[in-house]
């Protein structure tokens, strides 16, 4: 027992009582007995109030540490608990010097009753609890930080985050600033965020000495996830400041398959939804969209074959349909000649004969969508703008029905039309690779030179494009405009250059053999419509957006101004249902502890590195998407530590990485940078004039990155599943388009962001 004792040296505290030292001492007595590096220290328990020797006690502690400036620091009996830690609610005073211990431990001892640890502890249920005080020496570090033994966001427990800014770790405790981070697995070290400065505060080895002592603490306490305080000195000693329990570490995530077959994130409407959906963009505008592309379906094939979906920790995941017997005998008898005759032709001809495709159904397809959908489209979206600001909210709730329901039939033109022309490109280079290796070799471009800079596909954005389809999201017009770059102009000019000299050139190879040249022909005039088409309905299939978004807004104010939400924005994080029923009659508020918890748990989900596919692909059917990805690639073989993905626009470059996560990105985003995302959209165009290169977490063939990167003549991988955790900000890296690989460079330090997969 030491209750009755002012100054207990912290080494031999570890059996002291818990109650009598705090939480903090208790903790750092232990592991330093255990043999941790602890800084030396003593601990000053509450018998100090009444002791008027207590100035001279703390000047014979400090001559005994050896220190001439200290570290003072609260240490309540309450405090790193499991389920509460009072971080930053005491009060701590750095580089303290030995005559000023006195007023600075005095000064700690009274910030225990301030009115903030009070309300504290009375939300957790007691009365305050006592407390002491630590005094050790002052650590003079070069860097500091935290490192969490699970990670925040996704709880994983097979990843330690380190986070580390240079000098005293204050500023990142405190969240004044975000720090350079690491996350260090058993088989990869990545600096995953760079500071703000950009400067460089950890090698790789120093990140892997701080995972490493604070999994040895998370160990000793049976794997409890841990947050550990730490600080290297100048003369490059690590040490350990402060060990506590996480508290509220997320449950891990799982990344089930939701049913048989393969399930894609990057098929038909994944590609426009880069991270997790918002709870309102969940339970009403995809359900309405998937109607939608139904009616489509309906009207050119006949039946409604409805394609599986489902969100998986709020992420998009579409399945590869498995035809069964009832199926095929659905699509017979009520689609009959008409359905075998499109599906066929729009799925499997398209990519052997694209010409017979065109001619047979597709350019039909290509006339309704012009003639009469996409007219339809525009005079809605046109009404619906004029309606809107005015509109009651039960026809607020009409338009958004009905413009989701009419974009989701734009969707399926966009995907039985505009999607043949990734098939149709497979076709194409199947025949330059056979007959033109020598004029368009595969490591020039290939057969992408000849579909690059046509009229109609001159990159550019628009009002409407989105930076996803969640409607949450705000559209290119409600961002701020990004200086154009100067040579725009001359970088497209220069691919429609080499596009007319490539086409030039294959013809002379083929002068003196009519049958190929006439087979050559047909093949260009058929891709170089529907790369023009693609182009075309991508623009437009968003036209909806902004008056969507301006419905689903008026919504919100006006539960806003019923009294069931507090803010507007809320809107989002509710469900169909619940807006619906509070517009029809039920007057009760949401609460909002309940769209707090939702916005929290979508931060954390679009957080997410999600899996590009889940589950098996059918036996029958396989992977189509690989099986195109491995056809464009070509036979390559790609060196280890290499990042392999789908090869989406020729060339290569070298830049430093800049990861983009959101247009609030945008203005830090250089000329020369790569350009790493999760996946890029419309209202990203503008970033492409900048860029040494674009590569992608998501995406495919004919992902949004894919076709405009090749407009800008830049290269492009898309479909790497995780670049944007496995490359580090300011990293340089090669990109090959034509291979699909990104190759790291060392890091300065000696770090490497790449290895182990």
């Amino acid at each position: 027992m030491v209750s009755n004792v002012v100054v207990v040296d912290l080494a031999e505290a570890s059996a002291a009582d818990r109650a009598v030292i705090g939480g903090k001492a208790a903790v750092l007595a232990e592991l330093s007995a255990a043999g941790f590096p602890v800084p030396p220290g003593v601990v000053i328990t509450t018998a100090a109030l009444d002791d008027p020797q207590l100035d001279r006690r703390l000047a014979a502690a400090a001559e005994g540490l050896g220190g001439d400036r200290f570290a003072v620091r609260s240490s309540g009996a309450a405090e790193d608990l499991p389920d509460a830690s009072y971080a930053g609610l005491y009060e701590t005073y750095l580089n303290v010097p030995a005559d000023g211990l006195g007023e600075a431990v005095r000064r700690c001892f009274a910030a225990a009753g301030s009115e903030r640890v009070t309300a504290y502890h009375q939300r957790q249920g007691g009365a305050t609890a006592a407390m002491a005080v630590l005094v050790q020496v002052m650590v003079d570090p070069v860097a500091a930080g935290v490192a969490f033994t699970a990670h925040p966001v996704t709880g994983d427990r097979d990843q330690t985050v380190v986070a580390a800014v240079a000098g005293l770790g204050d500023p990142l405790v405190s969240g004044e600033t975000t720090g350079e981070e690491w996350t260090v697995t058993a088989s990869r070290t990545v600096m995953t965020r760079s500071g703000p400065d950009g400067e460089r505060v950890l090698a790789a080895v120093q990140a892997d000495a701080v995972a490493e002592l604070a999994c040895r603490i998370a160990d000793r306490y049976d794997g409890r996830p841990q947050d550990v305080e730490w600080a290297i000195d100048r003369a490059g000693r690590l040490w350990l400041l402060q060990g506590r329990p996480m508290t509220a570490v997320p449950e891990q995530v799982s990344w089930t398959a939701p049913g048989p077959g393969l399930w894609m994130r990057n098929f038909r409407l994944g590609e426009w939804l880069p991270e997790a959906v918002t709870p309102l963009c969940g339970t009403w505008l995809l359900p309405v969209l998937e109607d939608g592309y139904l009616d489509g379906m309906h009207g050119s094939v006949g039946v409604r074959v409805p394609f599986r979906y489902a969100l998986v920790n709020g992420w998009y995941y579409n399945a590869t349909p498995i035809p069964s017997p009832r199926l095929l005998a659905r699509v017979l008898w009520h689609g009959r000649s008409r359905a075998v005759k499109v599906l066929f032709n729009a799925l499997i001809r398209v990519s052997r004969n694209p010409a017979a495709a065109d001619r047979e159904v597709l350019s039909d397809l290509d006339r309704q969508w012009r003639d009469i959908q996409l007219p339809a489209y525009r005079q809605m979206v046109a009404v619906a703008e004029a309606e809107a600001p005015a509109a009651a909210p039960d026809r607020l709730a009409h338009l958004v029905d009905t413009l989701s329901c009419e974009a989701g039939t734009y969707l399926w033109y966009l995907a039985i039309v505009g999607g043949s022309a990734w098939k149709m490109e497979a076709c194409l280079t199947r025949f330059t690779r056979k007959h033109l290796a020598d004029v368009l070799p595969d490591e020039h471009g290939g057969a992408q030179v000849l579909l690059r800079g046509l009229p109609g596909t001159q990159p550019g954005s628009v009002g409407h494009a989105v930076q996803s389809a969640d409607w949450y999201h705000p559209v290119a017009a409600e961002l701020p405009t990004l200086a154009a770059a100067t040579d725009i102009r001359g970088r497209h000019a220069q691919v429609v250059e080499q596009r007319g000299a490539a086409e030039q050139a294959c013809r002379r190879a083929l002068a003196h053999q009519p049958r190929l040249l006439a087979e050559f022909e047909q093949l260009l005039r058929v891709n170089q419509r529907y790369a023009v088409i693609r182009e075309e309905q991508a623009r437009d299939f968003t036209l909806a957006w902004p008056v969507l978004r301006t419905c689903v807004r008026r919504l919100g104010e006006q539960l806003t101004a019923r009294g069931v939400l507090e803010q507007v924005d809320d809107v989002f994080f509710c469900t169909r249902g619940e807006v619906t029923g509070r517009l029809t009659g039920q007057v009760e508020p949401i609460e909002p502890e309940i769209l707090a918890e939702r916005r929290q748990r979508w931060q954390r989900q679009r957080r997410l590195a999600a899996p590009l596919t889940l589950g098996t692909p059918p036996r029958l059917i396989g992977d189509v998407i690989d099986r195109a990805v491995q056809e464009a690639r070509g036979p390559r073989e790609v060196a280890a530590g290499v990042i392999v993905g789908h090869p989406a626009s020729a060339g290569r470059a070298t830049g430093p990485v800049r990861i983009v996560h959101s247009p609030r990105d945008f203005p830090d985003f250089r000329e020369g940078d790569v350009l790493v995302a999760k996946a890029t959209a419309p209202a990203w165009t503008p970033l492409f004039a900048r860029a040494a290169a674009v590569v992608t977490d998501g995406g495919t063939l004919a992902a949004h990155a894919s076709l405009v990167a090749r407009e800008y003549g830049i290269p492009a991988v898309v479909g790497t599943g995780n670049a944007t955790q496995r490359l580090s900000p300011g990293q340089l890296v090669t990109v090959d388009g034509t291979a699909g690989a990104i190759t790291p460079h060392a890091q300065p330090g000696g770090a490497t962001s790449v290895s182990g997969g």
